[in-house]
Order: C-alpha cells, then sequence, then structure tokens
C-alpha cells in the first residue's frame, strides 16, 4: 500500500471510531452501557439519572422530585408541606407502595435534612434515600417489603431559604447557620447591616491575616496556605483578623449582624428556652414558618413511629434528650441502644451519643421535640467524620503542628482544589493584608467523590431503623364452642419488630390513641385482654367489648385476646395500631 493510501485507509479508521463514540455518547443509558458489569448497591438503569456528586438548588430538587413521581407514580408523590419565610415550597416526597394499603396507615418514618444553612448534605441525604427506594425496588426483595409494609415521609430540606443564602452568597463552612427571616443582632434598631464581605470577589469567605512582628501566628512549613499558633517562646509573623470582612455600619464592630440569626434548631415547643438562656432561640417556639410547618404535618400524621434528622458534621449518631433536666424513658432506652449499636457498624468512624451528656445542652431542639411532644423514636445524624478522610481513628493520626488533616487531603486527594492561597487586598481600615483559607463547601461539607457513599450508608442505618419500626399483625385466631350457641374466638396479635406500638414516653402522657383489636362476625357478648395464656387470667373490657383497646403491643411481643360471641363465625380480628399499623385474619 502506498503512504497516501496508508494515511487515507488510517483517515477513514479515525472518522468511523470517532463516529462510533459520538453514537456511543449520545444513543443513552442502555447502549453506553453496552458491555458493563452492574456494580451492586446501585440501580444498572436508572429511569431517574441523578448524580451524587454535588449539591443541588431549590429549582433542582423540584426537578428530581417531580421526575421520580412521573417515573415510579406507583411508588412516589412529590409535594409541600407549606412555605418558607421567603415563598419557597418546602418540599415532600411521599414513598411507599401506594398499591398495597393506605400510605398515611401504615407505620411511617419521617426524614428531614439541612435545618441550618451551611448543612447543606442532609437534603442530599434525604434525596438519596428516595431515588435509591423507587429505583431499586423492583430489584432488591427487602426493599420491596419494606415499601409494601412502611411509608417513608422524605422532607429534603426545612430550610430551603437558608440553603439558597448558602449557595448563592459568600459564606463560610460555617455560615449562614440561621434561615433569613431578618434580626437585629447587636440591638442597634437596624436589621442584617453588617454582614460578611467578599473582599476578593471569590465566592468564598475565608480568613484574614496582616504581617505583625508582634502577631501570635506563622507560616506552616509544611504548606504555606495553612497558619499555625507560634509556641510560648517563638515570636510570631502575623496576627489573624477573622473572617472576610469589615464595618459596614461604623460601630467598631465587623460582621456582627448578619443575614437573619436565629438558630432553627432552638425554636421547637418542647424544653424551650428565651435568647438569654439558649442563645439561637428566637421570640418564642414556632415562631418560624419552618418549624410550624414540620409540626402542623407531623401532627396530621399520627403513623410516624421514628424520624431522622440530618446535620453535618462530626459522625455522630445523637439520641435525646438534649437536657438534663428532661428524660428517655428506660424501655424506649433499649430500643434506641439496639439501633445505635448496629448504627456505628453500618457508618465507621461514627459514635452513638446521648445529646446532652456527650456533645452538649439543647434547649428547644427538634430531636427532643419529636421524641418528648410526640413519643417517636428519633436519631439525628451528624453526618460526614474527619476519619473518613485518610480512615484514620481519633488519636491515631501522626502528630503534627505544621500540617492539619483537612490540609492534608486537599492537597493529596483533591489537588489544592479546597483551600484558597492568600492573596493580597486593600482592607479600608486594615489596608493591605491577605485573605485565604478553606471554601465554603470544604470541612463540613462532603467532598463530591465521597458523597454517594456517604448517602448510602446513612440511608442504610434509617432504613434499619425504619424496618425496625413496630409491625402489628394478627398472628392466629382459635374457635371453640362452649354451648348455648356461644362461642370462644381468641386471637394472638404479633409485634414483628424490635420497637413496640407505642413508645413508653407514648404510653406514659397519653399521646397516641390505644391499638384497637376488634372481631367482626357474630354478637360480642364480652371481651378481655389475656394477662397470662399458661394460667388462663384475663381482664375484661366493660365497655365496647367488641374493640378491645390494648396500650401497646410489645417489640418482638404478642398480646393476646379473647371474646365471648353468639354465632360460630366466621370471624375476621383486625389490629389497628396509630403506629403498628392495620392487620386483618378471618376464620
Amino acid at each position: 500500500m502506498s503512504t497516501a493510501a496508508g494515511r487515507l485507509a488510517a483517515r477513514v479508521a479515525g472518522i468511523v471510531a470517532m463516529t462510533g463514540l459520538v453514537a456511543l455518547m449520545t444513543a443513552g443509558p442502555a447502549v453506553a452501557q453496552a458491555g458493563a458489569l452492574a456494580a451492586l448497591g446501585s440501580p444498572p438503569d436508572p429511569k431517574v439519572p441523578v448524580s451524587w456528586d454535588r449539591y443541588y438548588d431549590h429549582a433542582a430538587v423540584e426537578d428530581i422530585g417531580r421526575r421520580l413521581e412521573e417515573a415510579y407514580p406507583d411508588r412516589c408523590r412529590f409535594g409541600s408541606i407549606g412555605k418558607s419565610y421567603e415563598g419557597r415550597d418546602i418540599w415532600l416526597l411521599t414513598v411507599t407502595n401506594f398499591r398495597v394499603g393506605e400510605a398515611d396507615r401504615k407505620p411511617a418514618m419521617y426524614i428531614d435534612g439541612n435545618i441550618h444553612s451551611n448543612e447543606i448534605q442532609g437534603q442530599e441525604i434525604a434525596l438519596y434515600t428516595a431515588w435509591y427506594l423507587c429505583e431499586m425496588a423492583d430489584r432488591v426483595p427487602w426493599v420491596s417489603d419494606l415499601l409494601d409494609d412502611r411509608t417513608m415521609y422524605i422532607v429534603p430540606t426545612i430550610n430551603p431559604d437558608g440553603r439558597a443564602a448558602f449557595i448563592e452568597s459568600p459564606n463560610t463552612p460555617s455560615s449562614p447557620r440561621s434561615g433569613v427571616a431578618p434580626r437585629d443582632d447587636d440591638g442597634d434598631g437596624l436589621f442584617d447591616e453588617d454582614d460578611l464581605d467578599d473582599l476578593n470577589g471569590d465566592g468564598h469567605i475565608t480568613m484574614m491575616r496582616r504581617r505583625d512582628p508582634n502577631g501570635r501566628w506563622l507560616v506552616s512549613r509544611e504548606d504555606p496556605r495553612l497558619m499555625i499558633r507560634a509556641r510560648p517562646d517563638e515570636p510570631g509573623e502575623y496576627e489573624i483578623l477573622g473572617y472576610e470582612g469589615f464595618d459596614n455600619d461604623n460601630d467598631g464592630r465587623v460582621n456582627e449582624d448578619r443575614t437573619g440569626y436565629y438558630d432553627p434548631n432552638r425554636n421547637w415547643p418542647w424544653l424551650w428556652q428565651p435568647q438569654y438562656v439558649q442563645s439561637g432561640a428566637d421570640a418564642y417556639p414556632t415562631s418560624l414558618p419552618e418549624t410550624q410547618a414540620v409540626i402542623d404535618f407531623v401532627l396530621s400524621h399520627e403513623n410516624i413511629a421514628g424520624a431522622q434528622t440530618y446535620h453535618n458534621s462530626g459522625g455522630m449518631i445523637l439520641r435525646g434528650p438534649g437536657q438534663a433536666q428532661d428524660v428517655v424513658r428506660p424501655s424506649d432506652v433499649r430500643v434506641y441502644d439496639r439501633i445505635g449499636e448496629i448504627g456505628e457498624t453500618i457508618l465507621p468512624g461514627y459514635r452513638y451519643m446521648v445529646l446532652w451528656s456527650d456533645l452538649y445542652p439543647v434547649w428547644g431542639g427538634e430531636l427532643d421535640w419529636f421524641y418528648g411532644a410526640r413519643g417517636i423514636l428519633t436519631f439525628s445524624n451528624e453526618l460526614w467524620t474527619s476519619y473518613n478522610y485518610f480512615r484514620i481513628e481519633r488519636g491515631e493520626e501522626t502528630p503534627d503542628r505544621h500540617d492539619r488533616t483537612d490540609y492534608r487531603f486537599d492537597r493529596l486527594l483533591l489537588f489544592g482544589e479546597a483551600v484558597v492561597p492568600w492573596t493580597p487586598v486593600e482592607h479600608p481600615t486594615y489596608g493591605p493584608i491577605e485573605v485565604g483559607g478553606v471554601k465554603k463547601q470544604y470541612t463540613r461539607a462532603i467532598p463530591g467523590f465521597m458523597l454517594a457513599e456517604e448517602a448510602h450508608r446513612n440511608m442504610a442505618f434509617t432504613l434499619f431503623q425504619a424496618h425496625q419500626l413496630p409491625l402489628a399483625k394478627v398472628d392466629s385466631i382459635a374457635v371453640r364452642p362452649i354451648g348455648q350457641g356461644l362461642s370462644e374466638v381468641t386471637a394472638i396479635v404479633a409485634n414483628k419488630r424490635l420497637a413496640p406500638t407505642h413508645t413508653q414516653q407514648d404510653q406514659d402522657h397519653r399521646i397516641s390513641r390505644p391499638d384497637w383489636i376488634s372481631l367482626e362476625g357474630g354478637d360480642v357478648v364480652a371481651g378481655f385482654v389475656v394477662t397470662d395464656p399458661l394460667q388462663d387470667l384475663a381482664v375484661e373490657q366493660e365497655r365496647r367489648p367488641a374493640r378491645i383497646e390494648v396500650e401497646s403491643i410489645p417489640g418482638m411481643g404478642t398480646v393476646t385476646v379473647r371474646w365471648i360471641v353468639r354465632g360460630s363465625g366466621p370471624f375476621t380480628v383486625t389490629v389497628d395500631s396509630p403506629k403498628g399499623g392495620v392487620h386483618s385474619l378471618s376464620r
């Protein structure tokens, strides 16, 4: 073959190859995945493709929710539980098998996230849960069974205004924690007039430093972006001036009246305390429309038996109480402890903890309202832990004052993307300074390539809790003729899960109605709760004997009831438990 012919053949071959590549890229998931081996734990060909390596805004959440509802109309309903201060919808995804039972009569799990504006990954993990359940129910029998028995109420963010402020505005990793309703933080009669200022215009609020021979800070010899404290006997080179900003209202203070500034997780009507006791409490419990929207939803859904609220960070599986003055009932503690123990296995690096004694006291928190006011078993996971940087346990890191784990992770795995190098700027008060430090989506928020794993593991923990919520079933019915046209009907009703149908908190405060065990068929003469089946001891219910009232069905336990009935059947026994579901059996 001539040289010219060879070049022509190579060019044709290249065009053919490129054409094939373009066709592969544009043909859609079915073709693009041809020849691929599906990884376990993920849908091989999702009807609703979603990238779980990023953080979504309000419009994107609506888009994902509506696409899930359209793709899975018998599995997902998309709606809203109310409006935020700025008028955004507080989105709700209800996920269950709508073809089996009534969604609002099944034992339910409530999930929310992002109550604090900067704690953004709670939304993605809640949203991932809805997506995974919809996509995998046809593939994984355990998921299908869960949706037959359970309803999942998923509210990805209960602070959509604050989330938008974090995403759209320059911020630190820890700001804003608040929502955006204006408040006068410094008591000068003005509202939100001295916020953070992005001095170098890079979209992040980092630290300010200034050269000062009397300063107490040094540049790390390991990473020039990192500042370290000088030892007591060591001269320094810099002073740290705080986060980027200047005195906008000329009161001698910097950044002291930011957007909002209350704490949405101190606004709940359970052991609430005013601002001078609990910082961030706001004027009164439920002063925020977002708090009231969640409370209204929960009060109207008595079937909610468990809850999870996602925060960040620190790698914690938290339960209440938030205060030493409060208490979690001992029998409920045993349920919490078992679920928390499994959680530490599912979530390496996380610790199961009690809020007030292992972290810090909280007055008027969401976690305590759910359990205290509603008797709902509730966890709050603090998402992300420094253990995940290098999978090194706390206390086992190599001590080096000239380095820090998050900076090392940035150098070795993010290649410098997460930290802004020191940049000179002119400050209106301080003169020539430099700004630099970690970006807003680093240290607290999960890096993109690790987000899917963190979402899946936390989802798995929450689904384990959902699985262990009460599940009441009529186990058996025995009928015995006793003469004179009468029959004795005995039914055993079982709870097939760890959690009781009523927590001890629920029982002690009579928060929700008792469980009802009803008999249809014949004329009921008398009804009894059998207190000791072996000795045949029973207590008669004097009123409405056809519907026996039971305070609770214990976890992994049973109750036995009995009726004296005119007639020989057939009989149908139905258990109707607010948090344990509805089930019937006939004989």
